[in-house]
């Protein structure tokens, strides 16, 4: 069972990425059905991770190189035919216009003018980029290369330069660099074999070299498989499973689904632009003089009697046992239901590098759970001074589609399992059943309505469009992109498919000339909601047992009123602070 997710991802910093990019005149030409070029198809994907990585993560690096061309710029020109067309750094709108430029048939036309096309020595290429990651002194957490080309032997049978190209990426390789190869077309075949396979870094499972050996003949394919290979896979902890007495697996965890959301505003000083902070200081209320972290204490009442303690005494309090994930025993799946599912699932995935032989362990565990279709029970403490959970371990399966790339990789997914607390009894409202025959219509309904749902076909509107205006004022264009609402019904489609069910069902349920868009007619005022009233033994009966809480802001605040207690603030716990002041003398 191959697990294809790496211990590569440990260290903290940026990530960076560098596009080394063929400019032979084989890049340039245009399919005879009206297909872009190779080089078009590049230019669109790194525009797209240009993109990508300004809205989701803009301090990362990202650099654009060409080589095999006529002219040459690089540093200190020290490679002929190596053109860099962008030095390692954060992307911005400039760079994303200045790419744009090197798309479709004018973008071809300014290349060949710029760049053109002339000898190939990918060894020098690669000693560039190697330069262009020597000259950066940020920490990096990733560094990856990815060459794009349609030619399979660069050189044409140049041994010299076959050697030097060999000696270069295992250098690059050595210093941590990820080289991936992404080739394009050609006529007869793209023989990886035939140089580039010792030039890529070599895959962790041979099974996944098959992916490595197809080409990308469309835009599409060559997205997804630079969007796979450059999305950064940061582990959210590493602790040790306990699977017994002195039997410890090492496993990652890993966040297999983050909410996108919209980048906060930046607050800035109007006069300079420039980005302000802010600071929080606390004040004696009574003297004005600044307090420090080692004055402050909390309290909280309990029983009408203030409870103060000290930070480290919170800290103690909070922490029940040191990281880790401790097996209590095994459950069949079926005794996990759907309303235990209280909180997104996070993946568990092995950390060969912490422990020897966690691999092996953890992917016996994975089988044997899978063929008896049984989940494991564990007790889990994420992190320090976070209270322990109770959590199933789900076996996950590897599954690959038909061009060998892993869809799902194999693990456990961790379900957080509610407490005794967390279930709660609700009173079903009781409501007329519906008949057989209006059952059996809904079911033909729901029968034609099916479709196959992925959540990676639907994006965020509201996010796509706050980006398209952005990139609009960014690239000073006339009018932001328009988007398609992915999640929008579509109504005709829905109405071709359903026919006459509709109609029926609606003759089934609704009485004669039933028009829902029509209001009933009301008489007289609306009932408004009757004020509850607290009488004054059950005011106090709340102050005496500490349930003040559990009562409305509206109730406390008439309660105040009725009582004569005068409050300066309207939050809830300044009104019950009120009234066991007023109560309790």
């Amino acid at each position: 069972m191959p697990f294809l997710l790496s211990g590569e991802y440990k260290v903290t910093g940026r990530d960076s990425l560098v596009f080394l990019v063929d400019a032979s005149k084989e890049m340039f030409i245009k399919e005879e059905d009206g297909k872009p070029s190779n080089f078009d198809m590049t230019m669109q994907v790194v525009r797209s991770v240009y993109t990508s990585k300004i809205t989701s993560s803009y301090r990362d690096l990202v650099a654009l190189v060409f080589y095999g061309t006529e002219q040459s710029k690089n540093p200190r020109n020290s490679f002929k035919h190596v053109y860099v067309y962008h030095d390692l750094d954060e992307p911005g709108a400039k760079r994303v216009q200045e790419v744009d430029e090197l798309r479709g048939s004018k973008g071809a036309q300014l290349a060949a003018k710029t760049m053109g096309s002339g000898e190939t020595s990918l060894g020098d290429a690669l000693w560039c980029c190697a330069n262009l990651y020597s000259d950066i002194k940020l920490r990096l957490s990733h560094k990856r290369l990815m060459i794009f080309t349609c030619r399979d032997d660069p050189h044409e049978g140049d041994s010299v330069k076959d050697r030097q190209g060999r000696t270069k990426a295992s250098d690059l390789r050595d210093t941590g660099v990820i080289i991936n190869l992404m080739h394009l077309m050609k006529p007869g075949g793209f023989d990886v074999s035939l140089y580039f396979r010792d030039i890529i870094t070599p895959p962790e499972d041979e099974s996944d070299l098959g992916l490595q050996l197809e080409p990308c003949a469309k835009l599409e394919d060559l997205q997804n498989r630079v969007r796979a290979k450059e999305k950064k896979k940061r582990v959210l902890n590493r602790l040790n499973l306990c699977l017994g007495e002195g039997i410890n697996v090492a496993v990652g965890v890993y966040s297999t689904a983050v909410p996108a959301r919209k980048p906060p505003p930046i607050k800035l000083y109007r006069e300079t632009n420039e980005p302000v902070r802010s600071k929080t200081r606390v004040f004696h209320t009574q003297t004005g003089s600044l307090l420090l972290p080692s004055e402050l204490k909390k309290a909280q009442v309990y029983g009408k009697k203030q409870i103060v303690m000290e930070t480290d005494e919170v800290d103690s309090i909070k922490k029940f046992e040191d990281p880790g994930m401790f097996l209590i025993g095994f459950k069949p799946m079926e005794k996990l239901k759907l309303h235990h599912h209280v909180r997104p699932a996070v993946f568990l995935y092995p950390e060969e590098d912490d422990v020897k032989g966690s691999s092996c362990l953890f992917s016996a565990l994975l089988k044997r759970c899978s063929e008896r279709n049984m989940f494991a029970l564990c007790r889990f403490t994420a992190r320090r001074n976070y209270s322990p959970r109770f959590v199933a371990l789900v076996p996950q399966e590897e599954e690959s589609d038909e061009g060998k790339g892993q869809i799902t990789p194999a693990g456990f997914n961790v379900i957080y399992l509610p407490f005794a607390d967390d279930i709660r009894t609700l009173d079903a409202p009781q409501l007329p059943c519906a008949s057989q025959e209006q059952v059996d219509k809904m079911k033909q309904i729901v029968t034609k309505l099916r479709f196959k749902y992925r959540s990676d076909a639907f994006e965020n509107p509201a996010i796509q469009q706050h980006f398209r205006n952005l990139e609009a004022l960014a690239l000073d264009m006339v009018a932001p992109e328009d988007i398609e609402d992915l999640i929008m019904p579509k109504v005709d489609q829905i109405d071709t498919r359903l026919g006459p069910l509709v109609q029926e069902f609606k003759d089934l349920v609704y009485p004669a000339n039933y028009n829902p868009e029509t209001k009933p007619a009301t008489t007289g005022n609306p009932e408004k909601k009757p004020k509850v009233e607290l009488p004054e033994d059950e005011l106090r009966a709340h102050v005496q047992n500490s349930t003040l809480g559990k009562l409305t802001v509206p109730v406390l605040k008439d309660a105040c009123k009725k009582f004569g207690v005068r409050t300066t603030g309207t939050k809830k716990q300044e009104l019950i602070d009120a009234l066991i002041a007023q109560l309790s003398s």
